[in-house]
């Protein structure tokens, strides 16, 4: 506090020598001009600068005091001097100021014609205190630099200060937002005054990311029901299932279409629909019965109607007769002239000639065949070595 009394009588004092710029600058005037409204303008005009000046001032030089106190409390090491120093600069600083008007208005008093006046005024005293104001308004715009340089580094070290104080990683930050975190210093104002054991109930409010899911579960409940069962526009899960079932229907019936033409022997069964063995009739009756007799009796070829066979007699074996052919017996392959489905056809049909009457069958040929045990014992047989066989 010594310090700053002596800081402030230093300013006073100059001060006090500021004040009797206004009445030797003019020189000694031969009639009073004091009663020109313009001079007791100027003089009204000064006189406010003046006051604003030394409340301004004032706030510097403790803001200077202030930050330099701050300043020694983390540069101890520096010492008292650097305060004095700064003040004294500050100072000097506006007594420079002050000097430079006292020699402007000395030159203009020196210089101006005595003769000429201005708005009754002599053009010495008019300039004077024209220079007076703007050298007031000169020093009032340099302590608001200052001041606002003085106010810009304390905030700056109070912001530097703080940031230093707290690095909170920025996924902290956010986590602490979703969840609307509070701090601990906010506790006290939380406690709903209910103590269960120990446990002190704090009034938490639900996490962001929790109510705003909450929000939206009820918006899409919203959306279900007017689209599900107010404007029909969707099916609901029993019709959702019967369309399904429909298309899966329809898939599965192009499924068999393209995967009937992928039988082979391997694969064929034996088909009992009327539309397949009337398909295979046909076929018989075109290619077949020159060999086979029309009834399947035999002729050139073996009969077809007995238990007995030369290649095997389940429908598979058969099959594959027909697709392969027996060339070295004069039965030709057929699996150039029809598809995989017609000779499946085929081929059911011949087996469904089984235990029929031919009218005129022939002797039987091969090994016998029973549905039961496919290898049956073989039973002796007349064979024609020249006949032509499906079997």
């Amino acid at each position: 506090m010594s310090c700053l009394l002596k800081y402030k009588q230093r300013f006073f004092i100059l001060m006090g020598l500021l004040l009797p710029m206004s009445v030797f600058a003019g020189g000694p005037p031969v009639k009073s001009e004091m009663d020109n409204p313009l001079a007791i303008t100027l003089v009204c005009v000064s006189i406010g600068l003046l006051l604003a000046i030394g409340g301004l001032a004032y706030v510097v030089l403790s803001a200077a005091q202030l930050f330099v106190l701050k300043y020694k409390e983390e540069q101890k090491a520096t010492g008292a001097g650097t305060a004095g120093k700064v003040l004294s600069v500050l100072v000097l600083c506006l007594a420079t100021g002050l000097l430079h008007a006292q020699d402007a208005a000395a030159d203009a008093a020196t210089t101006a014609p005595v003769s000429t006046q201005i708005a009754g005024m002599s053009q010495v005293s008019f300039y004077t205190l024209v220079s007076v104001i703007a050298l007031e308004l000169v020093v009032i715009l340099a302590l608001l630099f200052n001041l606002k340089v003085l106010l810009g580094r304390q905030k700056a070290a109070v912001a530097v200060s703080e940031v230093q104080e707290e690095k909170v990683p920025a996924w902290k930050t956010w986590w602490s937002k979703m969840n609307s975190f509070r701090s601990m210093k906010e506790e006290a104002a939380l406690e709903l005054n209910h103590d269960y054991d120990g446990i002190r109930e704090l009034d938490n409010k639900l996490p962001p990311w929790w109510l705003y899911g909450f929000y939206l579960t009820i918006f899409v409940a919203i959306v279900y029901i007017w689209r599900f069962h107010v404007s029909n526009s969707a099916p609901l899960s029993q019709e959702e299932y019967a369309i399904e079932m429909e298309k899966a229907e329809a898939a599965k019936a192009i499924y068999l279409a393209k995967a009937a033409n992928n039988v082979d022997e391997s694969t064929v069964k034996l088909l009992t629909d009327d539309a397949s063995l009337e398909g295979g009739k046909k076929i018989f009756t075109t290619v077949c019965a020159a060999c086979h007799s029309a009834d399947g009796g035999g002729g050139v070829g073996p009969n077809l109607t007995d238990d007995y066979w030369l290649h095997g007699g389940n429908v598979k074996d058969v099959f594959k007769t027909i697709k392969y052919g027996w060339p070295e017996k004069g039965m030709k392959s057929w699996k150039e002239d029809y598809s995989p489905v017609q000779i499946a056809q085929l081929a059911s049909y011949v087996k469904s000639l089984h235990g029929t009457k031919p009218a005129t069958p022939k002797e039987p040929q091969g090994e016998l065949f029973s549905e039961s045990n496919e290898s049956g014992a073989a039973a002796p047989a007349a064979k024609d070595s020249a006949a032509v066989s499906l079997r």
